[in-house]
């Protein structure tokens, strides 16, 4: 992967419980992510089309089955915080993703272990509901084009 990563895994605090570590602590300014560094996660995950990534916010959201499992932002995979992934990993680094969002588990060691990587991701996308079905908007009936006729007070 190369160039400047972030150490989110960097020792701030010990303590026997989960690393929490806030954004201001690790996130020294904004890299966006490289599509290498993408193609390399969605590749190492093993789980082929059922694994995409979605452009975010300058940034990307990964879905495995549909599902937002989690997040690469500034070259960094940060996965949603479940019960079965803490289950997986122990006692994991969480860090959010950007400013202002909740902490996710922060994955950099399991980047080389494709088996670990497809076991969290598909533990957590296990472990999250299914998505909400979309609804498409529908035009009023008496309206030619689509359009609603304007209202009169």
């Amino acid at each position: 992967m190369g160039g400047r990563v972030h150490n989110c895994n960097a020792d701030y605090r010990r303590s026997p419980g989960p690393v929490i570590v806030r954004f201001a602590e690790w996130h020294h300014r904004p890299m966006p992510t490289r599509r290498p560094t993408l193609d390399f996660i969605c590749e190492q995950s093993g789980l082929g089309s059922r694994v995409r990534a979605r452009a975010m916010f300058g940034e990307y959201a990964l879905y495995l089955d549909g599902k937002v499992v989690g997040l690469v932002c500034d070259d960094t995979l940060f996965v949603k915080p479940t019960e079965a992934g803490r289950a997986l990993l122990g006692t994991p680094t969480e860090a959010p993703p950007y400013e202002g969002a909740k902490p996710h588990f922060c994955i950099r060691e399991l980047l080389d272990d494709r088996e670990g990587l497809q076991a969290l991701l598909l533990a957590t996308a296990a472990a999250l509901p299914a998505p909400k079905p979309r609804v498409k908007a529908k035009a009023p009936k008496d309206a030619p084009g689509g359009c609603a006729p304007p209202r009169r007070a």
